[in-house]
């Protein structure tokens, strides 16, 4: 008579967790498809030595066995077949083999995984998040499988890959931390000032040699304060789901935050609790002073050892002056490193629906701003007026007369379409379509404020059609309502 499978895991009784090393110890897997598959894969990432039983192989896992990466046991299940095996997965798509497999592991006191079926299983397989030597397992007890894999997708998203060579690197340096600090109250300190400081950041832009110098200093130099750092970091133009992971990250890491005006609120939320917020918006007039104090304030928080973020409407490096914000760190010192944000052209354009090239209006885009440095007038009219082309034209809402007067006086078409977008990609934006001739008019009637980007081009016509967010663009201006 067979033993019977016991019940599953009760909400009085949690799982106990624990990582298995598998290495060069023999595992079982029921089953050929797909799922089977999936857990081979696994398995042998682990080191496991993998026997696949099953009258027939998909396949891939007829390739891994046909490279003796794998055993195939061919044939239907037999209790032999555990022989030698330290776990066993059955991942077959019928009940009956599963539940067999899971009583002749109960009868040797073998762990047992059945796919999907929790009560049925001795062991599970948890989600799971893998940084190299590094990992983070999630289980729900077989109670809600679907919030173990969201957990598993948030925490893909938080935990930078270079968390394996940090994990790594540590490995490697065990015994030495350990001589060093052999009271366990200094090594938690030192851990500290290590996994807040620059060695993370080092690994991360792959700089290796670098990292383990600066992660020997410390060991010597404990006592010392951290070097700060600072990060470059695009917002976007205010849609807070545009952000990159690597954004997120370094904002949950900050201890200080200087921003600009125009980063959105739905962006600043996401920032760190705890971080000092600066606000470091230009005002009109005094854009050179306001730029000299946002160097002093990135030099000042990190020559303090603090982690600094400068954060940036748009991309950093597209008429974002990150150029010479980096010049002053490097003149200085400081750690940096650049979190490229999707800039205003291409977000605002995406959100209203106009694509920048297009085979049949535009094969190539420029990307202007009018406000430059020393001069009010250095832009290549000539190049600008040339047709099939677009332009995306950085500068507020100020000098549109004398924007559309230039471009048609060099040959522009004044029937030449173009898109005012206002706030893109912000839960208020606006959208202002109409002929270039008629554009400084159009921004008048519907009294755009900044920000707002400029689009001219065949394409802007696009976005009566393509539009897909928000309220569809406007043309005539607004009616005046009657007085009473």
């Amino acid at each position: 008579m067979s033993s019977p499978v016991p019940p599953g895991p009760q909400a009085s009784s949690p799982l106990f967790p624990v990582f298995a090393d598998l290495h060069g110890r023999g595992v079982l897997v029921v089953g050929g498809g797909t799922v089977a598959l999936r857990k081979t894969a696994a398995l042998l990432e682990a080191g496991a030595r993998v026997r696949v039983g099953a009258p027939a192989l998909n396949a891939e896992l007829a390739t891994m066995a046909a490279r003796g990466d794998i055993e195939h046991l061919s044939g239907h299940f037999t209790p032999q077949w555990l022989d030698d095996a330290w776990l066993a997965i059955a991942a077959t798509d019928d009940d009956g083999v599963n539940r067999a497999v899971a009583e002749a592991g109960e009868a040797r006191r073998i762990w047992v995984n059945v796919v999907d079926d929790a009560r049925a299983s001795s062991v599970q397989i948890p989600a799971r998040v893998d940084r190299g030597p590094l990992q983070v397992a999630i289980s729900s007890g077989g109670a809600a499988p679907m919030l173990a894999r969201h957990l598993r997708q948030m925490l893909e998203t938080q935990l930078d890959a270079s968390l394996g060579e940090l994990a790594r690197l540590l490995g490697r340096e065990r015994e030495r931390i350990r001589t060093r600090f052999p009271q366990l109250g200094a090594r938690r300190a030192f851990f500290d000032r290590l996994l807040r400081g620059n060695v993370p950041t080092l690994l991360r832009k792959r700089q290796h040699l670098a990292a383990e110098r600066e992660f020997t200093a410390l060991l010597h130099d404990a006592g010392t304060t951290s070097r700060g750092s600072v990060a470059l970091v695009g917002a976007g133009p205010g849609d807070a789901g545009l952000l990159t992971l690597r954004a997120l990250r370094v904002l949950n890491e900050a201890d200080v935050i200087l921003h600009d005006r125009l980063v959105s609120d739905e962006v600043l939320q996401l920032v760190r609790r705890d971080a000092q917020r600066i606000e470091v918006g230009k005002q009109a007039g005094n854009h050179h002073a306001t730029q000299a104090q946002i160097h002093a304030l990135m030099l000042e928080h990190a020559s303090q050892g603090k982690r600094v973020v400068r954060l940036k409407g748009g991309d950093p490096f597209v008429f974002g002056r990150g150029g010479e914000e980096l010049e002053v760190l490097r003149a200085n010192g400081i750690d940096f490193e650049v979190v490229p944000g999707i800039t205003a052209a291409v977000a605002c354009a995406a959100y209203a629906g106009v694509p920048l090239t297009h085979r049949e209006h535009a094969q190539s885009v420029r990307l202007v701003t009018a406000h430059c440095k020393d001069s009010t007038d250095t832009l290549d009219w000539h190049a600008l007026a040339q047709e099939r082309q677009t332009l995306a034209v950085y500068m507020g809402v100020a000098g549109l007369d004398r924007f559309s007067a230039r471009l048609i006086e060099h040959g522009r078409a004044a029937s030449t379409p173009f898109a005012i977008v206002e706030n893109g990609s912000r839960a208020n934006q606006r959208v202002i379509v109409g002929a270039l001739s008629e554009l400084a008019q159009r921004a008048r009637d519907h009294d755009v404020q900044s920000p707002a980007l400029l689009i001219v081009g065949e394409v802007a016509a696009l976005a009566d059609t393509l539009h897909w967010f928000g309220a569809p663009p406007l043309r005539d201006a607004p009616a005046i309502a009657a007085a009473a």
